[in-house]
């Protein structure tokens, strides 16, 4: 029977052994980080499409851009990690700003959609990443 010995430098073990502790607390660093880029892009999105392309002139008040937010870093029943980018409730009419956003995004009758949500969840498929990656980088780079 072979056996096999791995030394690996006591640097790179000790990195590994603080990684391991601090594991959640860099997740969330990294989520909060793709959050951001997510957000950004989806608001500068709903900017552009608001009131764009109306017989009438937009009746908007800002309510619904005033909403969009992200979450905290919550974990969920299984230990995964999650944080939500979307808009809080209820607007000062007692409409939900999800309904209003759903109207907006996919459009209804006599309304056509005007798309944000969507096109900012490809657009920033990449740059997320990246960001998640640098801010694990630069943390991995602390211990």
């Amino acid at each position: 029977m072979a056996e096999v010995t791995v030394k690996l430098p006591n640097e790179f073990l000790r990195k590994l052994t603080k990684l391991g502790k601090q594991t959640d607390a860099i997740c969330e660093k990294m989520l909060e980080a793709g959050a951001e880029v997510v957000e950004a892009k989806i608001r500068d999105n709903l900017r552009a499409v608001i009131g764009s392309g109306t017989r009438e002139p937009s009746r908007s008040t800002g309510e619904l851009l005033e909403s969009l937010g992200t979450s905290e870093v919550k974990q969920d029943a299984d230990g995964i990690l999650n944080v939500k980018v979307g808009f809080a409730e209820l607007r000062s009419d007692g409409e939900s700003n999800a309904k209003i956003a759903n109207i907006i995004e996919y459009g209804k009758h006599g309304q056509p959609p005007k798309p944000f949500l969507k096109p900012a969840k490809t657009a920033t498929r990449d740059s997320c990443a990246a960001a998640m990656r640098q801010v694990f980088d630069e943390e991995v780079g602390k211990l």
